[in-house]
């Protein structure tokens, strides 16, 4: 993370994890969260992590690589691509869209630098070149009712529809729905940008956007999922990340046999407990006693009080999961689509 961007995070009186890039809050944890869904936020999303892929290869590099089609991106447009193992387990999921000529691939932080090494490793003759540019930007979410006119007051540009992507002056505003928005700045650009946001909107840790993805079922893969899912079990492909009309990719004979032989017996679903929950978590069935039946993929501590999540569980013991363990806390659920 850009030493800078923290240190001014910092004096705004951003408070940090030990263990991790993650923002928690600006002194106020539960008055933040009380505002997700009911204000406008805005959230350092120090969470994730930018790399660009650039080169006249660039283009068909991602296309081999990636589970969407690279190919057909528009200039304006974003989408959402995954990247496997031979197995068809997901490495890595990103956010990918044009910056001129150039790709950006927004992704988990703490999945960058092994995702950006290996990745390196199927470049061979390829005239690609990857790098890394967290610590040249700063990514932001702006969400809520006013985030349009937060965006509109602060000078930036504002995309036309969902998954699509405004430039100006060096900035990128990439448009998730119809009240969340990740804008990509220059560092240089932070101290202004975030003063010009901060009019009309609170500021807020990192759990606050966390919730957002959950409310939204935004499957992001990091390390403590990493080759976890098949794309499917993320339910990736209802949301664009999958593209069964491409040629080859990494795992991509696991991906089509899975769809087509209609074997995908884990989904996405909600869970809620009154109990912590993290990404990684195991979730058990004492109807089920020869192994786990589902894995937390994201979780977040509610504004209704307990804790929210978004885990891939097998669907015929979804009613009846417990936290950790078969005797353990048991697990609200929901199927994000049902």
């Amino acid at each position: 993370m850009n030493p800078n961007w923290r240190s001014f995070l910092e004096s705004a009186e951003g408070v940090f994890a030990a263990d991790s890039t993650d923002l928690l809050h600006f002194g106020d944890a539960a008055g933040e969260l009380a505002a997700a869904g009911k204000q406008t936020v805005l959230v350092p999303l120090t969470h994730l992590g930018l790399l660009s892929a650039s080169g006249e290869d660039a283009k068909s590099f991602l296309h081999s690589q990636f589970t969407s089609d690279i190919n057909h991106l528009a200039a304006d447009q974003a989408q959402h691509a995954g990247w496997c193992s031979a197995k068809g387990r997901m490495q890595a999921s990103f956010l990918v869209w044009h910056d001129g000529a150039d790709y950006r691939l927004l992704l988990a932080a703490d999945l960058q630098d092994a995702t950006q090494k290996r990745l390196q490793m199927f470049v061979l003759r390829a005239k690609v070149k990857l790098a890394a540019l967290t610590d040249q930007s700063v990514l932001l979410g702006v969400a809520g009712e006013q985030a349009v006119e937060a965006l509109n007051d602060a000078g930036l540009p504002v995309p036309a529809g969902t998954m699509n992507v405004a430039q100006a002056n060096g900035v990128t505003v990439l448009r998730l729905d119809d009240k969340r928005y990740i804008v990509i700045a220059p560092d240089a650009a932070n101290a202004a940008i975030w003063q010009k946001l901060s009019i009309k909107a609170k500021p807020t840790g990192v759990p606050v956007w966390r919730w957002l993805d959950i409310q939204a079922a935004f499957p992001l893969v990091t390390l403590a999922t990493k080759e976890e899912f098949v794309p499917q079990m993320a339910d990736f492909e209802k949301i664009g990340g999958v593209s069964f009309h491409k040629g080859c990719y990494p795992g991509q004979e696991v991906v089509a046999r899975t769809q087509y032989l209609g074997k995908v017996k884990r989904h996405l679903f909600r869970v809620s407990s009154d109990v912590p929950l993290q990404a990684g978590d195991d979730l058990l069935s004492p109807d089920n006693p020869d192994q786990a039946s589902g894995k937390v993929m994201t979780a977040a501590p509610s504004p209704k009080g307990g804790y929210e999540g978004l885990a891939v569980i097998q669907s015929n013991f979804a009613e009846n999961v417990c936290l950790g363990s078969r005797d353990g806390h048991r697990i609200q659920t929901a199927a994000v689509h049902p």
